[in-house]
């Protein structure tokens, strides 16, 4: 927990938050048009696209991260919204590794309105943070109404193509959560039976709720097995529950990415 923090205070020291007009040349961000599905909700992606050689972060970006977040105030005829994150890639950044895309993001989101007779409205802010020699914070605004007529989008087909494997497509057989207290926290460990996803493999384990500090995953493979295990604490230090249902596992290698939702006990 330590590294996250010092890895954030870094960023805090070396650069502070930059709003729209500030960020840096070449940095942009664009809502993306998809048009209207069979189903009648709507295709948008959001791209943040950096300079040569800088990188942005994944939902969950490692000790040297900063995570994407976004305000959503503004928008208008929002019912529900999806996301598909794209398999992201895995960074060693001084020492400790960050996981996220470089050069450009494309995160396409699928909205079902409120009122499929009235246009939907995208409007707010995304706060994410870029990576090259140092970490810089970053606020972008946005306001797009989006194009139910827009044929598809490659950009967005793209994205969309590079999502994780589910379990099942991967030939995950099963996942098991060992789960034991710690002082002041719990130890997870998870055996995934699932063959590989080629080359060294890297998993990230997301427990579920958001007051929750996860650690970086010492991940290793016994034959048909994966291994990986994390420490969890609650931000707060309080006590707290773990859902194995709410549990994700994000299995990354070099062929592929694997998503894992849920895990059974053992």
């Amino acid at each position: 927990m330590f590294r996250r923090l010092l890895a954030l205070a870094l960023c805090a020291l070396l650069a502070p938050p930059l709003s729209a007009g500030d960020v840096g040349d070449g940095v942009r961000l664009e809502i993306l048009d998809g048009g209207r599905t069979e189903r009648g909700t709507y295709l948008g992606a959001i791209r943040l696209t950096l300079p040569e050689g800088w990188k942005t972060y994944w939902r969950a970006p490692g000790d040297a991260g900063i995570p994407p977040q976004f305000d959503w105030r503004g928008s208008r005829n929002i019912g529900a919204m999806a996301f598909t994150w794209p398999a992201p890639r895995v960074f060693d950044q001084n020492g400790l590794r960050s996981v996220g895309y470089e050069r450009q993001m494309v995160l396409p989101v699928e909205i079902t309105p409120e009122n499929s007779e009235r246009p939907v409205r995208l409007k707010g802010r995304m706060d994410f943070g870029y990576c090259k020699d140092v970490c810089v914070p970053g606020t972008l605004p946005f306001d797009h109404v989006l194009d139910a007529g827009a044929g598809r989008n490659p950009a967005i087909a793209a994205a969309l193509a590079q999502r994780p494997y589910s379990a099942s497509e991967a030939g995950v057989r099963a996942a098991v959560c060992r789960i034991t207290p710690t002082e002041g926290g719990m130890r997870i460990e998870a055996h995934i039976e699932m063959p590989s996803a080629g080359g060294t493999e890297y998993a990230v384990i997301e427990p579920g709720g958001r007051s929750l500090w996860v650690s970086e995953a010492a991940t290793t493979r016994q034959g048909g097995t994966l291994i990986a295990s994390s420490e969890i604490r609650h931000d707060g230090g309080g006590a707290f529950a773990l859902d194995r249902s709410a549990i994700r596992i994000t299995v990354l290698g070099d062929s592929h990415a694997v998503d894992i939702r849920g895990c059974r006990p053992g």
